[in-house]
Formats: structure tokens, C-alpha cells, sequence
């Protein structure tokens, strides 16, 4: 019998349970193929997840819309969210190239704005009393955001590339990891 508190049942899931092994596995080679996907095909790939995103969103707006009228919690919230899904999702799939386009873009201008804001924080942070390392963090923060900001076309074109070296790394760190986990499984 294994321990749940060492976590040697598997991965923890934000639910409470745990994944086994084997899903960690196909995580990390789907995170590989995607990765060199990017690598070498960026445009075609990042069209192709688009459209994905665009159809998620579409079938995901008529859900919120239909759990809305089965349930009164939060029932504008859903409506609004249904409403706002199905939109964006058909305008994705109705004009997906524009997309594969606009959503990196808007991405990049959302991981901008964040990492200034919480560079911000940072520095703040580190003045006040919170040490050098949390200054430090902050300033590389606000940089990596200036970068950015002052330039979100090129971080735009070089996405694919970022996302495909980190697939690249997340992938076999997860198959590596899963397989630690299972040896570990095993031990026990």
C-alpha cells in the first residue's frame, strides 16, 4: 500500500487525488511533439492551435450557456461567459489566419502588462524591507517587460519559437519525471 502523503501514488492532481504515472507520460511526449512542432513548423502549428482554442471556446460558450439555465448560481456570470465564448470562438474559426495573428499578440501584450505589474510589486517589495533578492526579481521583471512592451511585434514573431523550446525542455522533464515516479511506485 502506498503513502499518500509522500505522494509515491503518483502526481497530485488540483482535485485532491492523484494521476498515475502514464499521465504524466503522454503529457510530456505531447509537450515534446508540440515543441518540435513549433520548432519546425511554427506558423502551421500556431494556426492549427488557434483553431483548436477558437473550437474549445465555441463548444465551451454553448456549455456555460446551457449550465446557466440549469443552474442559478452565478447565472449571469455564465451567461456573460457563454455569450463571450461562443463569439470569440466563432470568430476564430470564421477568420483563423487573422487570428493566428491577433490572440499571440494580445497574449503578448497581456504577459507584458503582468510582468511589469508584478515587477513592480517586486521592487516595491525590495525597498521596503523585503531583501535585495526580491528587488533583483523585480527589476529583471520590469525589464523582461519593457522588452516587450516596447517591441510586442517581435516578441509576437518569436512566440512559436519560446513555446516550442519549452515544450522541448517540459516534455522530457515530464517523461523523465514520470518515469521516476513509477520506479518510485514500484520501490514501494
Amino acid at each position: 500500500m502506498t503513502d499518500q502523503t509522500t505522494g509515491t501514488m503518483g502526481i497530485p492532481n488540483m482535485f485532491g487525488g492523484f494521476y498515475p504515472w502514464w499521465v504524466l507520460l503522454i503529457q510530456g511526449i505531447i509537450a515534446l511533439i508540440l515543441g518540435i512542432f513549433f520548432l519546425t513548423s511554427p506558423g502551421m502549428t500556431l494556426l492549427v492551435l488557434i483553431t483548436f482554442l477558437g473550437a474549445y471556446w465555441f463548444v465551451s460558450g454553448i456549455f456555460t450557456l446551457f449550465s446557466a439555465a440549469g443552474d442559478e448560481a452565478n447565472r449571469g456570470m455564465k451567461i456573460l461567459l457563454g455569450i463571450l465564448g461562443i463569439i470569440l470562438g466563432l470568430a476564430i474559426l470564421a477568420y483563423p489566419f487573422y487570428s493566428a495573428l491577433i490572440v499571440p499578440f494580445i497574449f503578448i501584450i497581456m504577459v507584458g502588462v503582468w510582468a511589469l505589474v508584478i515587477g513592480g510589486i517586486h521592487l516595491y517589495q525590495g525597498v521596503t524591507g523585503g531583501g535585495w533578492g526580491v528587488g533583483l526579481i523585480g527589476l529583471l521583471s520590469v525589464i523582461f517587460a519593457l522588452l516587450i512592451l516596447f517591441n510586442p511585434y517581435l516578441a509576437t514573431l518569436a512566440l512559436p519559437f519560446v513555446l516550442g523550446v519549452l515544450g522541448i525542455v517540459f516534455g522530457f522533464a515530464a517523461i523523465i519525471g514520470s518515469f521516476m515516479v513509477r520506479s518510485s511506485q514500484n520501490a514501494t
